[in-house]
């Protein structure tokens, strides 16, 4: 039989280590936040039959396409480094894509080929890892429909804002005209009242 005295310190190891994951997770979260280069990540219309799933917004992103050499290199479902550059308004834009991760450029984020060109136009469609907003469940459908209008009236400007380092990427908040959603959301639902 296993004694109290092993057992006792074998438990608390177990539970610390329960408890470093997602304190770390969290951490490295709040770290590429505070520390990391943010991007304005210009949006696209969304499908409107399905545009919101359970208290998220589902994005998807204008600047998502990228011409390459040969399109036989590239499989679907392969991670790839997309090296940024901000245009003259600050928006994202595609500089690069590699197989490799770049070691002199700490603006790149870790992506997805979503699909490949099999017409000879040699063009990969990327997939970003952060295409959903969460939002409190009160709120999240006038997000819906605000996001879903606004993102189909070439007036208003639509962007996702998404800070970056060394390959990982949190989305900090989804503007329209630079205002941030949950403002909207909020005023909309004061006047309501």
């Amino acid at each position: 039989m296993i004694s109290k005295k092993i057992i006792l310190p074998i438990f608390i190891v177990v539970a610390l280590a329960q408890l470093y994951v997602p304190f770390k997770m969290i951490f490295d979260r709040e770290e590429i936040l505070k520390t990391g280069t943010e991007y304005k990540f210009s949006t696209a219309p969304i499908d409107p039959s399905d545009p919101f799933r359970g208290k998220y917004i589902i994005l998807s992103y204008k600047d998502n396409v990228i011409a390459v050499k040969d399109e036989k290199s590239w499989a679907t479902g392969e991670t790839v480094y997309v090296s940024l550059v901000k245009d003259e308004a600050g928006f994202a834009k595609i500089a690069s894509v590699s197989k490799e991760k770049p070691f002199e450029n700490k603006d790149f984020v870790k992506a997805e080929v979503s699909a490949v060109s099999s017409d000879r136009t040699n063009k990969l469609t990327l997939y970003y890892p952060f295409d959903r907003y969460y939002m409190e469940e009160s709120k999240a459908y006038d997000a819906e429909l605000i996001y879903a209008k606004s993102a189909q009236d070439s007036t208003q400007i639509a962007y996702a804002l998404v800070s970056i380092k060394e390959g990982e990427a949190v989305l900090k908040d989804v503007l329209i005209n630079g205002t941030p959603i949950k403002e909207i959301v909020k005023e909309k639902q004061k006047n309501n009242k």
